[in-house]
């Protein structure tokens, strides 16, 4: 047996050990996270929140829309919808993070991700809504930024944002628009660090997941110091999967619960991933750590349908790429990829939970036309898990 081989043995001995990090979440009524319920994703502890805040630096603010009732009219309503914010650090724009992302399916939109392969780094915050409200959300966030950096596209370099949807059209009146530019600013202005909303909130707010209501989840993972000492935080959009494919912590849920189906069929949906770490990583490594977002993915079950749009980005908060570099050089540390599994693996529990939590901190919606959503119902999820040994 080589030694590096005997060496990562050991680690997962270590982390089997190691208990759970304490954790607390705001919770809407009658909901509750995975771990509430004793449901526990892998063997890593998570951080203090088990969100993707557990990384030093990182907020996130949500705007959640909801208005109207009835038959839909186009460009009025009901309205189902809202934005989320996750900014990487303060001023990203002058202190750029290293990043790299992936496409599972592209069905749908991440924009200025083709610059972030190409350059290496992410320079703005990330911003997620429904699918037609691409535009205006972009627009919002050029405006934003001029107003954080006066010379911006004057003397100084034009803004490309991030800007990831998913479509919400089965409970929202999607043509509608809804979210307006005083909506993104107040996202990314009342963004915070802490515990994350979840569930039916920002841009989750119209998504549905295996035929449940899904939204917004996050989940993080603490490796030992023994494997550096790293957090790996995931914060996820859920509005993918078919109800017999969904599976918690390996359990085939979807297969025992087949009834509280919504009325007609939702779209294939999309998913977008944001993977935030603050280990030392290089672009090329936070592609491959966007990749391996991906398998937790696949761990719910998805199959990552023909109409489906997903899309996972990661980046590190470790080092700093300055926007106007004093010489031709820069000094930086990154981690050998000989240490890069555990990283791997913290990912894709995290995603993982974060997927679980977004379905279980989700609330029964009705939408547009009357479409009605439900929620996936905790104690059945419970007593499953019990008779299936999937609780912990």
């Amino acid at each position: 047996m080589s030694s590096r081989l005997t060496s990562l043995l050991a680690l997962l001995v270590l982390v089997a050990a190691t208990p759970a990090t304490a954790h607390e979440a705001p919770q809407p009524e009658g909901r509750a996270r995975l771990r509430d319920l004793g449901i526990t994703v892998g063997v890593l502890p998570t951080g203090k929140w088990n969100a993707i805040t557990d990384v030093p630096g990182v907020k996130v603010g949500h705007v959640t829309l909801v208005s109207g009732h009835g038959k839909l009219v186009p460009g009025q309503g009901p309205v189902r919808t809202g934005v989320t914010a996750i900014i990487p650090r303060d001023d990203v724009w002058h202190k750029k993070v290293f990043a790299g992302g992936v496409v599972l399916n592209g069905n749908g939109q991440m924009s200025a991700l083709d610059w972030i392969r190409e350059a290496g780094w992410l320079e703005t915050p990330i911003l997620l809504c429904d699918t037609l409200s691409v535009g205006r959300v972009t627009d919002a966030a050029i405006s934003w930024h001029a107003k954080q950096n006066p010379a911006m596209g004057i003397t100084d370099d034009v803004v490309l944002p991030c800007v990831a949807e998913c479509d919400d059209s089965f409970l929202n009146d999607q043509r509608g628009r809804h979210v307006k530019e005083h909506h993104v600013f107040q996202a990314l202005d009342g963004a915070k660090s802490g515990p994350v909303d979840e569930g039916a909130v920002g841009a989750g707010t119209g998504m549905v997941s295996y035929r449940f209501k899904g939204g917004i989840g996050t989940a993080s993972r603490k490796l030992p110091a023994a494997a550096g000492g790293w957090t790996v935080g995931v914060l996820v959009n859920a509005n993918l999967g078919w109800r017999e494919h969904l599976r918690i912590d390996g359990i085939p849920v979807g297969e025992e619960i087949k009834d509280l189906m919504p009325e007609r069929k939702p779209s294939e949906g999309s998913c977008i991933m944001i993977i935030a770490t603050d280990a030392p990583l290089l672009p090329n490594q936070l592609e491959r750590v966007a990749r391996r977002a991906t398998l937790g993915l696949a761990r719910t079950g998805t199959i990552a349908a023909h109409s489906s749009g997903d899309f996972a980005l990661a980046f590190s908060t470790a080092a700093e790429v300055p926007h106007d570099p004093e010489s031709g050089t820069m000094a930086i540390t990154a981690l050998n990829n000989a240490a890069i599994s555990p990283l791997f693996a913290a990912t894709v529990e995290a995603t993982e939970e974060a997927f679980g939590n977004a379905l279980t901190m989700a609330t029964t919606t009705v939408g547009r036309d009357g479409h009605k959503v439900y929620a996936l119902p905790l104690d059945r999820l419970k007593a499953i898990m019990k008779a299936r040994g999937g609780s912990k």
